[in-house]
């Protein structure tokens, strides 16, 4: 039981967020990049027996969805009141006032939709600190990494919540207008992509739109080619799909974005081999991979952290697969001979699309091996893109395998 007002507003914070105590301290941890926080001391914060400290106070606010600038206000007050109170007495009208100021700011951060919030707030203006923007920034780039090992559901109240803690900070941008814009526009695409996982296309899509208008506000092409390429995976047909991802080109071109450019044209290839298009499908494929000679996706925008040569490698194994191009075997031998004894973090999806497109290719026993293969590693790392893989490569396991195919269909489900 919380034993004062900000006391109060920590513990209802958590609660909007729908999180244990041992969750919340997961969140800020999170945020922060260290293992420092712990349930007993988010417990020890809303029994009032501390209160954070304004670096940690920043952590909170923004694993929560709330400018960090509120909570270090309403830390300042509650100090006061302990001042007062030791002094001899608190004035209780001030911890009305400020108890239902408090329920109120918070309520208004759920009052609208995260894209609507954001739409509106990319009109208004001024101020906020550099190193609140830095955090800012920062949590954003790291969300698109987590996304490699984390489910959908369990991204989504991160992400939703950032979006919701840079958008609160955009009216206040200042100088730092355009960083935080793009940075807004980075997370509200992830949330459309997580959104789209879900199965909320309605959602996806306001999420892609937004973003969008993120990049036409900062003049940030490279933004827009990120929504079209999410878009994508959602189109209707593998025409409208490439439709997307060729203006998406178009918007990843430039210094600094070659891996972006990989991806896009990896995307574009597969696509048209979905669409039967040899021609186009194998061109394509090699635009990915002229670009990717000349990418460096540890030091592009975050968004691009998945495109390893493994991921590279994954997308030729799509493309040949859907074709039946005899670089299949070759290409599968040196995906295989890359990914090594020591299996990465993106292993999991290349291993996916390696035996999908052996069984796909005809290369049967070979396919079956590596789904053996596949089905053990994606139920130590289990993500919603290798819950996608295990879906096609079940759907491809002979006959015989009925028994492997029931497993993956089961751990897709």
């Amino acid at each position: 039981m919380a034993t004062d007002e900000f006391a109060e507003l920590l513990l209802r914070l958590r609660k909007d967020a729908k999180r244990t105590q041992e969750e919340q301290a997961d969140a800020i941890n999170a945020v922060s990049g260290r293992e420092t926080m712990t349930r007993r001391e988010i417990n020890r914060y809303e029994h009032g027996e501390n209160i954070p400290t304004n670096h940690t106070l920043t952590h909170i606010a923004v694993a929560c969805g709330l400018a960090p600038e509120y909570l270090h206000r309403e830390a300042a007050a509650a100090r006061a009141r302990r001042r007062r109170a030791r002094r001899g007495g608190e004035d209780q009208d001030d911890v009305k006032r400020r108890t239902l100021l408090g329920g109120a700011v918070v309520g208004a951060a759920a009052a609208a939709e995260p894209w609507e919030r954001l739409a509106h707030a990319l009109s208004r203006g001024r101020k906020i600190d550099s190193d609140a923007v830095s955090t800012l920034v920062d949590r954003a780039g790291a969300l698109h990494v987590r996304e490699g090992s984390l489910t959908a559901l369990e991204l989504q109240g991160e992400v939703e919540g950032h979006l919701n803690a840079i958008t609160a900070a955009l009216p206040r941008a200042g100088e730092h207008e355009r960083t935080l814009t793009i940075a807004a526009g980075e997370t509200a695409a992830l949330a459309g992509w997580v959104a789209w996982d879900l199965g909320d296309l309605e959602r996806a899509h306001a999420y892609y739109e937004v973003t969008m208008d993120c990049a036409r506000e900062a003049g940030h092409p490279p933004l827009r080619a990120l929504a079209l390429a999410y878009a994508s995976y959602g189109a209707d047909t593998p025409q409208k799909a490439g439709e997307l991802l060729v203006q998406a080109t178009r918007d990843a071109r430039g210094p600094g974005n070659a891996a972006a450019a990989a991806w896009v044209y990896g995307r574009l290839a597969e696509e048209a081999a979905n669409a039967g298009d040899e021609t186009n499908a194998l061109r394509a494929l090699e635009r990915a991979r002229t670009a990717y000679d000349f990418a460096d996706h540890t030091t592009e925008q975050a968004w691009v952290r998945f495109m390893t040569p493994y991921r590279m490698d994954s997308l030729a194994l799509s493309v040949y697969g859907q074709l039946g191009r005899q670089e299949l075997a070759e290409t599968a031998d040196h995906a295989m001979d890359r990914l090594g004894r020591e299996l990465p973090e993106a292993g999991v999806v290349v291993l996916g699309d390696l035996a999908g497109a052996l069984l796909r290719g005809g290369d049967v026993d070979q396919g079956v091996y590596v789904s053996r293969q596949f089905a053990v590693a994606a139920e130590v790392r289990p993500t919603t893109m290798g819950r996608a893989r295990a879906q096609v490569v079940a759907s491809q396991l002979p006959h015989r395998e009925r028994e492997l195919a029931l497993h993956l269909q089961q751990f897709a489900a």
